[in-house]
């Protein structure tokens, strides 16, 4: 590994959890930078909703990277980027994708095994993981460093034994080369110690209503947290309620109240 994507890789061996600042721009970048954050992480939904896409692969690859470009340009934080499905199902391409990323100061990415055609689907496991060694092998052919943390979505897909389908694909995507583990949309204090217990990959978990608080999530192992699309939506509503207040009072003293 490069001295950068080992330092952010060391940043999962701590005690104390990452908090992961997830960022769709220049601004939302350097405010992190400016408050203290020691990495940064593109969300791909609020990326996509900046840029009037669904999310799912809606936007391109050469839009990502464009955004992705600027953020490293403007922001000296560790970033890793959300390329949700790798933008294709073959791993030649998304390897060159990830090589891109890499060339543009990338330290890490986001891969998913799910994929939206219509609705969100998880992919079949065995499927997923010879896809996931094949990347890995391309990019250890062409001596590319890099983070790669795996999004499974057993959970969020409220999938049927998502636990025992989390355990086994901790295994078969660590065999396959992943560097860390994500489970959106686990929250349960026992499930979240059974997938930690059952993977030697730093496991990652995401703002939630009912998720526990960070020290707490420290003490039962988890090693990232992070935010997911909330934050972006958050801004949005109330950037709505102030614009619905200007309106309402007819003048512009909501902005400034």
């Amino acid at each position: 590994m490069n001295v950068n994507v080992n330092k952010f890789s060391a940043l999962h061996q701590q005690a104390t959890a990452l908090v992961i600042c997830n960022v769709w721009d220049v601004a939302s970048a350097k405010t992190a930078e400016k408050l203290g954050f020691n990495a940064i992480g593109t969300s791909s939904a609020a990326i996509a909703n900046m840029l009037g896409y669904e999310d799912g692969e809606g936007m391109s690859f050469e839009e990502v990277l464009f955004i992705v470009k600027r953020i490293v340009a403007c922001c000296d934080l560790p970033l890793t980027v959300d390329i949700e499905a790798g933008y294709s199902d073959d791993p030649l391409t998304t390897a060159n994708y990830i090589k891109a990323l890499t060339e543009a100061g990338v330290v890490g990415v986001n891969l998913e095994d799910s994929k939206v055609t219509g609705a969100r689907t998880l992919l079949n496991a065995e499927i997923f993981a010879d896809y996931l060694s094949k990347v890995r092998q391309q990019l250890t052919k062409g001596k590319i460093n890099i983070f790669i943390n795996v999004r499974t979505d057993t959970f969020l897909l409220a999938q049927e034994n998502a636990l025992v389908e989390t355990q086994k694909r901790a295994s078969l995507y660590q065999s396959a080369g992943a560097d860390g583990l994500f489970v959106p949309c686990i929250t349960a204090v026992d499930d979240i110690q059974a997938v930690v217990s059952a993977t030697k990959l730093p496991v990652n978990v995401m703002c939630m209503p009912d998720l526990p608080d960070f020290n707490t999530l420290s003490t039962l192992g988890i090693k990232r947290i992070s935010m997911g699309n909330f934050l972006f939506d958050k801004l949005q509503n109330d950037f709505e309620v102030t614009l619905k207040n200007i309106v309402n009072k007819n003048c512009f003293s909501p902005v400034f109240n």
